[in-house]
């Protein structure tokens, strides 16, 4: 199964419309022309001012010179996600009145309409609109109604739309006042790195501005918000105003919060990473530790795996004579161990792989996949711990919709086991993760089941766990393999094998991302030393292999800038942490390519 099909829309979107089409029939007829007293009540309907006057969900509008259908200026709205592109306005409007609701179009799926009318509220569609097409509307306003929002937006996972000329025809009312300030500023959350903010709503409101130390740093549409890229052991002051079609108000009382200390960063400089075939065999044939090429500089021991899917008891052995003739005494493997951790390298014992299905359900799976891990650390004397949950490992619950906060129990539980062994083993405990591209970047358009269910709910599933470890994580390297095309924050379908792929997919880890398309659940950037790219070393190994030549191009671009290709990056990294690879049996199978190539490379 293609584990990165989106959901099937089209018969969904197709029920939709037809229901939009039979509730409007009666809507779209040509408007009554408008008394004399009635006035275009839109402020900056025609976009000449840029966004002055409208909000966009997710920043998806923005003003544009062309095209236009009259004027310098019109809106583009880009859906995204579970973001639909609406752009709205608050108007005054007068009860019992009758208004004209105009704008010209073009795109696909785009739509016009009114909410909040006290009466039945109206919208009106196109399916395709390749030039300019007017859509009209009517309605009349409820016995107590004061004001309306008039919105247009486009379809999930579709283009691009502009809208331009908006007009709201019918008698003025009062005009919309700017609200207050908002009230019950708080501060939670905090990390070495973020501080999460809520607030009371504000009457009136359409929109709020975070600031921090009296810079504006965030634009949201509720009542809360993460503010990142922060340093540790610091205090902000933070504030909020509250906006709407008349303005901006005064700044809130202010709150001042500080950061955590967080963890000791990993020494400095650049590492490779590879995994070691060490309790199996296949056609890349068996490496003895003290065979691994000094080029390694942490070696993940491939695999622990559980006695069931949801036992939560991890074992590891090496591999059994009968299919690795070349395997080591167990007394040689500890022995070849401890001379690696003296040549300075890292051993970690990495969990999971492919066929080891770890689901932790309950808290005594929890508890003992944190006895059994210790005993496997304790016997071989490692450094640490790789979490390489594939498969149905991870999903999440419906309903559990906020990767900060969540209720899923195997999410749950697993990120409980892992602070529990971080806190057992202290500073010096190495925490690694490779998850697939599935399990986090796609959490940019999707995550869990969704608002509406239907979603595969393992969809970003991947980020609470990051989120919550994210000041005990020595290193993130996502999978960039055996990976559908995924979406990158420049809204395009990025596919593997080439230093695209690359370079969109950790841009994403080190500029943060919207979960599912809402920017008041940001996902919070990782530090580069925390940020390494997980690649197959060969042809053989994984689908999506990269040539060495695109592998230098990725790097060049991330900490140079240099040789992006058409994908802009939101920063230039020079301290991005390096490459993994699966596996170094492939990369000595293959002649040392991967490694020789990382070992080449000019990092100044």
């Amino acid at each position: 199964m293609d584990r990165t099909r989106q959901p099937a829309l089209r018969s969904s979107l197709c029920a939709a419309l037809t229901a939009a089409t039979l509730a409007a029939a009666g809507l779209v007829a040509v408007a009554p022309s408008a008394y004399a007293a009635d006035t275009d009540l839109m402020r900056n309907g025609g976009f000449e001012s840029g966004l002055d006057g409208w909000s966009c969900t997710a920043n998806s509008g923005a003003p544009v010179p062309s095209p236009v259908h009259s004027g310098t200026g019109a809106l583009k709205a880009t859906p995204a996600g579970s973001d639909n592109a609406q752009c709205s306005q608050t108007v005054a409007v007068q009860s019992n009145s009758t208004y004209t609701l105009s704008s010209w179009v073009q795109g696909s799926y785009v739509y016009l309409g009114a909410s909040g009318t006290g009466t039945t509220d109206v919208s009106t569609w196109t399916q395709s609109a390749p030039s300019w097409q007017q859509l009209t509307t009517t309605f009349k306003t409820g016995a107590s109604t004061t004001s309306v929002t008039v919105y247009t937006h486009g379809w999930y996972g579709t283009a691009a739309y502009e809208a331009d000329d908006v007009t709201l025809t019918g008698p003025g009312g009062a005009p919309v006042q700017v609200p207050a300030a908002p009230a019950g500023l708080a501060a939670f959350g905090a990390t070495s790195s973020s501080i999460g903010l809520s607030w009371s709503p504000a009457t009136g409101a359409t929109g709020y501005n975070v600031y921090r130390d009296g810079a504006e740093v965030a634009s949201v549409s509720g009542t809360s918000a993460t503010v990142t890229g922060l340093a540790p052991t610091t205090s902000y002051a933070f504030q909020v105003t509250a906006t709407n079609s008349a303005g901006e108000s005064p700044k809130s009382a202010a709150v001042t919060a500080a950061t955590t200390g967080g963890t000791t960063p990993p020494p400095p400089g650049h590492a490779l990473v590879g995994y070691l075939h060490a309790s199996f065999a296949n056609g890349a044939g068996y490496t003895r530790m003290a065979d691994v090429p000094d080029d390694w500089n942490v070696i993940d021991l491939a695999f622990g795996e559980p006695t069931s899917a949801t036992s939560g008891d991890i074992r590891f052995n090496l591999c059994p004579v009968t299919e690795c003739p070349t395997v080591e005494s167990l007394a040689d493997f500890k022995a070849a161990i401890k001379a690696k951790q003296a040549a300075g390298k890292k051993v970690l014992i990495s969990i999971g792989g492919q066929n080891g299905q770890v689901q932790l359900t309950t808290t005594a799976a929890r508890d003992t996949f944190v006895s059994s891990v210790s005993k496997i650390i304790d016997d071989y004397g490692l450094d640490g711990l790789d979490i390489d949950f594939e498969g149905h490992s991870l999903s999440l619950n419906t309903g559990d919709t906020d990767f900060r906060s969540p209720t899923t129990p195997v999410i749950v539980n697993l990120i409980d086991a892992l602070k529990t062994l971080k806190a057992k083993y202290g500073s010096k405990f190495v925490l690694t993760m490779a998850p697939e591209t599935f399990f986090v970047q796609l959490g940019y358009q999707y995550y869990g089941s969704g608002p509406w269910g239907g979603q595969d709910p393992r969809c970003g599933a991947y980020l609470p766990v990051i989120y919550a470890l994210r000041d005990s994580l020595t290193l993130l390297h996502v999978q960039d393999y055996n990976s559908g095309s995924i979406m990158g924050l420049d809204n395009q379908y990025h596919s593997m094998g080439g230093s695209d792929f690359h370079i969109a997919m950790t841009d994403m880890l080190l500029t943060g991302f919207p979960v599912a398309g809402d920017t008041s659940k940001m996902f919070p950037a990782l530090r580069p030393d925390q940020v390494a790219i997980g690649l197959p070393a060969s042809t053989q190994a994984g689908n999506g292999w990269t040539s060495p030549a695109e592998v230098t191009k990725t790097l060049d671009c991330l900490t140079k800038k240099a040789d992006c290709g058409a994908y802009r990056t939101h920063g230039t990294w020079t301290g991005l942490r390096g490459l993994m690879t699966w596996s170094i049996n492939w990369d000595r199978f293959n002649g040392g390519e991967f490694s020789k190539n990382f070992d080449a490379y000019p990092w100044s």
